[in-house]
C-alpha cells in the first residue's frame, strides 16, 4: 500500500488535486506566495538543489512552491555548492566558512526558509545575515520542525542508524547527500524571540500538524498519530510556521565582516 493511498483512506479529498485539507506545503507556500509580488526579490535560505521542483504530490503544491517567474528574482543561498544546480532560481550563491554572502545590505523583500532553521548551528550568526538582508518591512517565512513536538523529539532521542531506516520508508526519494544533522537551535518561539526580538521584529508564529508521515503505511499507527495530533496543544505540534516582519524603522544590522 503506497503513502498516497493510504492517506486518502483517511483523507478523501486528497483525490481532488492530490492534497489533504491540512497539507502543510499548501498551508504554509499559500501564505508566502500571498506575501510577494511581482516586483518581489526573494532569497531562498537553505535552498539546496531544489527538491520542490520535483514535488510528486501534485502540480498545485509545485507551483505553489515555485516564485521564479512570479516575483523579480529568486536569489538561492546554501553551505552546499548543490545550489548552483538549482533550477528554480535566478541567481545562487554558497555561504562563506562564516555563514555570509556578499550581497547588499536589504537586498530582500522576503526570505524563505524550508525545512532549513534546525540545521543552523549558528543562531546567531545566521540571524544577524539575515536581518542585514532583509528590508525594513520584510518578512522572514520558515517551516521547521517544533523542538519540543514528537518529531524533533523522536529525532534526537532514535539512534542513527535506526532513524536513517525511518527516514529512508518514509522519504525513499530524498537523496542520502541532502539529509543534513539537525541541531534544533532555532526551533523554539522561545530562540526565536531571542535572535529576531521584538524591537526589531513583529512575530506571526504558529504551531501545525500535517498528515502523518512516520507511519509505515500502516493504519493502526497513521490513526494514532491523527489522534495524538488532535489532542496535541499548540505549544507541542509538530511544525512551527514562522512568519516575522522586521519593523519598519529598523536599518540593516551590521553583517559579519
Amino acid at each position: 500500500m503506497s503513502s498516497h493511498s493510504i492517506t486518502s483512506q483517511f483523507f478523501p479529498e486528497v483525490q481532488a488535486g492530490g492534497f489533504t485539507r491540512i497539507d502543510g506545503t499548501i498551508a504554509f507556500y499559500q501564505r508566502v506566495n500571498a506575501l510577494v509580488d511581482k516586483n518581489s526579490v526573494v532569497i531562498d535560505f537553505g535552498a539546496g538543489r531544489g527538491a520542490g521542483q520535483f514535488d510528486p504530490v501534485s502540480d498545485y503544491r509545485r507551483s505553489l512552491r515555485t516564485l521564479k517567474g512570479k516575483v523579480s528574482k529568486v536569489i538561492g543561498l546554501d553551505v552546499d555548492r548543490a545550489v548552483m544546480t538549482n533550477p528554480s532560481l535566478d541567481e545562487a550563491h554558497v555561504l562563506d566558512e562564516r555563514g555570509c554572502v556578499q550581497l547588499t545590505d536589504g537586498v530582500a523583500d522576503l526570505i524563505v526558509s524550508d525545512f532549513t532553521f534546525e540545521h543552523i548551528a549558528d543562531p546567531e550568526g545566521s540571524a544577524r545575515e539575515i536581518e542585514r538582508l532583509l528590508k525594513p518591512g520584510g518578512w522572514i517565512c520558515a517551516r521547521t520542525p517544533n523542538k519540543f513536538g514528537y518529531i524533533a523529539l523522536g529525532n534526537r532521542l532514535v539512534p542513527e542508524k535506526v532513524k536513517h531506516g525511518v527516514l529512508s520508508t518514509a522519504q525513499p526519494d530524498r537523496l542520502e547527500e541532502d539529509v543534513f544533522p539537525a541541531v534544533y537551535l532555532l526551533n523554539t518561539r522561545a530562540d526565536l524571540l531571542k535572535h529576531f526580538p521584538p524591537a526589531r521584529f513583529e512575530h506571526f508564529v504558529y504551531g501545525w500538524d500535517a498528515e502523518p508521515g512516520y507511519h509505515a503505511n500502516r493504519r493502526s499507527i497513521y490513526r494514532a498519530f491523527l489522534l495524538l495530533h488532535q489532542f496535541t496543544p499548540p505549544s507541542l505540534k509538530t511544525m512551527l510556521m514562522i512568519f516575522i516582519r522586521k519593523r519598519q524603522n529598523q536599518p540593516y544590522a551590521e553583517g559579519i565582516k
